[in-house]
């Protein structure tokens, strides 16, 4: 049987949550659609990544099967979402695009984006990210601030 991500588990994957462990995040990586369980367990069975992970990952949801034919459907949708976007993204997805970018600002200020760096951190849903937006902007200027209110589709 053939696995994909879950939304789940690449939210889960993209927080770098606690519940993946190094090996668990490596094999999670490999998991496209188009590999079979025991593919990806030959895969990284060298770093001694186990069945026992694998079936961790299937547990929490992270990854599901897939028959061969919504293999491709689940590929499909991510570029043409970010692309030229024919539906506007979910609440989700804003915040997946949005989080990596409000970081980086924060980052850009050291010491001084401390404190919210940490907010954005501990930020866990689009809301919670558009209500740091206002201070992030006010931190960095708006002009760098710009791309992530596009990503928060503000």
């Amino acid at each position: 049987m053939k696995y994909a991500k879950s939304p789940a588990g690449q939210l889960a994957f993209n927080q770098r949550s606690a519940s993946l462990s190094a090996r668990q995040r490596t094999a999670f990586i490999l998991f496209d659609g188009k590999r079979e369980l025991d593919e990806v367990l030959a895969s990284t069975a060298g770093i001694g990544v186990s069945e026992g992970d694998l079936q961790h990952l299937i547990d929490l949801g992270f990854v599901t099967a897939v028959e061969s034919a919504a293999a491709h459907e689940v590929q499909q949708p991510p570029p043409s979402a970010e692309g030229a976007g024919e539906a506007a993204p979910s609440q989700q997805q804003r915040y997946q695009m949005a989080y990596p970018l409000a970081t980086q600002l924060t980052a850009q200020l050291g010491l001084r984006g401390f404190r919210l760096n940490l907010a954005i951190e501990a930020a866990t849903s689009y809301e919670s990210l558009v209500k740091l937006y206002p201070k992030i902007a006010e931190a960095v200027g708006p002009e760098k601030a710009r791309p992530l209110a596009q990503a928060l589709g503000l």
